[in-house]
C-alpha cells in the first residue's frame, strides 16, 4: 500500500519542514508522493533556503509537488505580478510589518519562482488545493455547512478533496444522498397571475473533504497528512521538533 504525505503551511519554517521529511522518511509506510498545497513561504527569514531545499530535494528523497497557496499570492500582489493592486487582504489580517518582513525574506528570484506554481492538482478522484475551488482565500472547517462542501467538490467533480486553508486537521464525511433545485418566474405573458417552476434533483455519492493540518505556523508542533489511494484510509500525524531540526518524537 503506498501513500501520499501531504503538507501545507510550513511557512518558511526550515526546521518544521526538516522534521516532517524525517518522520516520513522512517515512516512504516511506503510514500510515494509528497504535496505541498501552498504556503510555502511566509514571514520567516528562512523562505529563501526552504524554497531552495523544496526545489532541490536530498538524494533518495522525493521530489516535492508544490501548489500555490494564501501567502504566495500575496508575494505576487507585493510584487505587481497579480490582478489585485494592493495587499489589502494581508494587511488587514497581519498589518504592515508583517508586509515588509514577507518583502525582505521572499526575494524576486523566488517570487519568480513562485508565479509558476500551478493552482492545485487532480489526481485519481481527488483535488489538492490550497483553499477551495473558489480560491486560494476559501477557508473550509469542520463547520463549514454540508451544502457549501459540497458545492466544492461538485465544481470539480471529485469525491476527495484536500485543502490546507483553515491550518486544521480533519475528515469531513459527507454521505449519499439527493438535492433538489428548483426556480419559480412568472408567466410570459403581461399581468399573467401563474407560475412556471422547474426543479432538478442531483444524487450524489459518499465524498469527504480532508484538512491536512498545519506544519510551520505552530513552532515546535507540526501536522501533516498520509493518505492511501487504494484504501481511502486518511492519518494525521503530529511532529514535534525543536529548532536545532531535530525530531522529538512523531
Amino acid at each position: 500500500m503506498n501513500y501520499w504525505a501531504i503538507l501545507t503551511g510550513i511557512e518558511g519554517n526550515l526546521a518544521a519542514y526538516e522534521a516532517v521529511i524525517a518522520d516520513i522518511n522512517k515512516q512504516k509506510y511506503p510514500v510515494e508522493a509528497l504535496y505541498i498545497l501552498g504556503d510555502l513561504v511566509g514571514p520567516n527569514t528562512d523562505c529563501k533556503k526552504l524554497v531552495e531545499r523544496v526545489r532541490y530535494p536530498q538524494k533518495d528523497e522525493l521530489k516535492p509537488q508544490v501548489c500555490t497557496g494564501w501567502w504566495e499570492e500575496q508575494c505576487l500582489i507585493l510584487h505587481g505580478l497579480a490582478t489585485t493592486a494592493e495587499p489589502t487582504e494581508l494587511i488587514a489580517e497581519y498589518g504592515m510589518d508583517t508586509v515588509k518582513i514577507l518583502w525582505d525574506n521572499v526575494d524576486r528570484e523566488t517570487v519568480e519562482w513562485l508565479r509558476n506554481l500551478p493552482f492545485g492538482f487532480s489526481e485519481l478522484d481527488c483535488l489538492l488545493i490550497h483553499g477551495s475551488t473558489l480560491g486560494v482565500s476559501d477557508k473550509l472547517t469542520p463547520d463549514t455547512p454540508p451544502i457549501q462542501m459540497l458545492d466544492r467538490l461538485m465544481r470539480f467533480g471529485v469525491n476527495n478533496l484536500f485543502c490546507g486553508r483553515s491550518g486544521l486537521a480533519f475528515q469531513y464525511q459527507l454521505e449519499s444522498g439527493s438535492v433538489s433545485s428548483g426556480v419559480t418566474k412568472l408567466g410570459a405573458e403581461v399581468g399573467a397571475i401563474e407560475t412556471i417552476s422547474s426543479t432538478q434533483t442531483l444524487t450524489t455519492t459518499p465524498r469527504q473533504v480532508i484538512g491536512v493540518g498545519n506544519v510551520g505556523s505552530v513552532p515546535g508542533n507540526a501536522i501533516y497528512t498520509l493518505y492511501n489511494p487504494n484504501t481511502n484510509q486518511v492519518l494525521f500525524r503530529t511532529v514535534r521538533y525543536d529548532n536545532n531540526i531535530n525530531t522529538i518524537n512523531g
